[in-house]
Parts: C-alpha cells; sequence; structure tokens
C-alpha cells in the first residue's frame, strides 16, 4: 500500500491541491492503491509514520519539503520491511538535490511510480534524533533563525539570511572528536551532512554522497571580516574544502562538545540544548531513486 503524507497547512494554496492532483493522476494511471493522509504538525507526521511502519510492504511518499521528511524519518520503525520516496514540496528542497529528485511534482511521482529504490544512509544522534540530510551547530542555526524570522518565503530568505549572519555572528570554542582524533576549534560551524548542501543551496558538503556510508565532517574556523566575501564566494561556489580555514573530511560517527549550551539544526529543524553526538546509519533505508 501507498501512503502519501502531506501537511494539511500546504493545501491552503491552490497552487499545491493542483501538485497533489497530479500526484494522484500519475499514481491512478499506474493503477497504484494509495491514501492520501494529512498531518496537522511535526508530532503528527511522526505518528502517521509510525503507524502505517509498523507493518510490512508499504511505501510512505512524502509530499513535502526537508522538515515534513524529517519528521517522517523520525517516525519510521520498520526499516527493513517498508521504502520512503519524496516528492519536493517545500522551500528548501535540499534533500531532493542530493538524491536527484526533480521537483517538478508530476516527474517526481514518476520516479516511485517506476518502483525502484536504493538502499540509502542516513544520520543519527545518540539521543535518538535522527537526519537525512544535515545535523550542524553555529552559523547554520543562525542562519535558519534569522530566515525563520522574516516575512520571505521565498528560497532567497535564505541566502539574504546567510549574508547578515556572516556579518554578525561570531565564532565560539569547541571541541570535536572523531576517529581517535581530539580537536579544539574557535569556529563559525561544525556539523555533519549526507547530502550536499543546505539552505536551499548552500553547498557545505560538496563531496558528500548519500549512499557511501560515511558522514561528511564540516568545521569551519574563525574568517576575519575582511577575508568573509572571498570565503563567501568559493561556499557559494561549491569549494569551500579550499577555504584555508576549512577542516572537510569522511568519518563513521563524530562528537561536538561546546564550551557553552547550544541549538542545532537537524534538517533545518531546530532543537535545543540535544548533543551533537552523531554515527551513519548505513544503507538502512529503502528510498525510492532513479
Amino acid at each position: 500500500m501507498y501512503y502519501i503524507i502531506v501537511n494539511k497547512c500546504v493545501l491552503k494554496r491552490k497552487s499545491n491541491v493542483k501538485k497533489l492532483n497530479s500526484v494522484k493522476a500519475v499514481f491512478d494511471s499506474a493503477g497504484i492503491e494509495y491514501t492520501v493522509r494529512l498531518s496537522e504538525s511535526k508530532e503528527s507526521a511522526r505518528t502517521i509514520a509510525a503507524e502505517i511502519t509498523s507493518g510490512s510492504g508499504n511505501s510512505v511518499i512524502v509530499m513535502g519539503g526537508d522538515g515534513t521528511l524529517h519528521d517522517v524519518l523520525n517516525g519510521f520503525v520498520n526499516f527493513e520491511n517498508n521504502r520512503l520516496g519524496l516528492i519536493p514540496l517545500g522551500t528548501g528542497n535540499d534533500f531532493a538535490k542530493a538524491a536527484g529528485i526533480p521537483v517538478n511534482v508530476k516527474k517526481a511521482a514518476e520516479i516511485i511510480v517506476a518502483d525502484k529504490t536504493r538502499k540509502i544512509d542516513f544520520i543519527e544522534l545518540n539521543s535518538g534524533l535522527r537526519s537525512i540530510n544535515a545535523v550542524g551547530a553555529g552559523i547554520d542555526v543562525d542562519v535558519l533563525k534569522r530566515a525563520y524570522a522574516g516575512k520571505n518565503t521565498k528560497k532567497s530568505k535564505y541566502l539574504f539570511a546567510l549574508i547578515s549572519s556572516l556579518i554578525h555572528f561570531e565564532s565560539y570554542e569547541y571541541t570535536v572528536e572523531y576517529d581517535g582524533v581530539e580537536e579544539k576549534h574557535f569556529g563559525l560551524i561544525g556539523a555533519v551532512g549526507n547530502g550536499k548542501q543546505i539552505g536551499g543551496g548552500i553547498k557545505v558538503f560538496p563531496e558528500a554522497e548519500i549512499d557511501d556510508g560515511y558522514l561528511d565532517l564540516l568545521v569551519v574556523d574563525y574568517i576575519s571580516k575582511i577575508k568573509i566575501i572571498g570565503a563567501f564566494i568559493r561556499l557559494m561556489l561549491g569549494k569551500i574544502n579550499a577555504i584555508k580555514q576549512v577542516t572537510a573530511v569522511k568519518t563513521k560517527a563524530v562528537k561536538f562538545i561546546p564550551r557553552k549550551s547550544y541549538t542545532i539544526q537537524a534538517d533545518g529543524e531546530l532543537y535545543d540544548d540535544t548533543p551533537l553526538e552523531a554515527h551513519i546509519c548505513e544503507g538502512k533505508l529503502n528510498f525510492y531513486m532513479k
């Protein structure tokens, strides 16, 4: 059975209702039996996903953005016998980019109808929280807070928020542990990625692959205001690893130890006082892809 999970709020827009009808038409043409489930909150999406995946042989199709995908992943309870798919309907759609899923909903639905899945990875924190795209603390959180605080609903809000954060954000001290290495940093960001980008296209993990069995660890140390413009240009070109102050390595697990309490972001969702101690869950998720 196929279950399409879509946030009830997004269907207030007539354009999104039309997109849902386009997806239904693709499924109907393929003779696929499906049910649309409307989520009303983060908790609702997780509960629906848990209910569906407590059984076997089901396909959970998220019609939404990175946030809804994040919530559904955190509700999954039976990975071996159920599958997950994505039809992008968000603002940033960062994981869709990493997975090669088109933002055109009809084309995305056709990938699911083709019935091809791949085993892919996801990130899991020691707290039990899961992330399919990226987890981080530092300037990425500051960017999200600025983006969410404004009235701009377009993808450009992340770019404007990033520029503001680069000007105003203050670096902080933390320790990073991975592969027997312990490093102290005074940095802008500490993050791990499964996907390649965050914030609607900011390529902070250019070498990441969603099925390589590794976390892509990124640490960016303090960059002076006078050098921040050059660093910003490299970042937007997907060449962040060329910046002198960047540490970028692949690892199976990592632990960040900050000197003060902090907020983390996981797939764009914010969590206060959640330790950023993560490992890769290798090839555990059956995901619809080309």
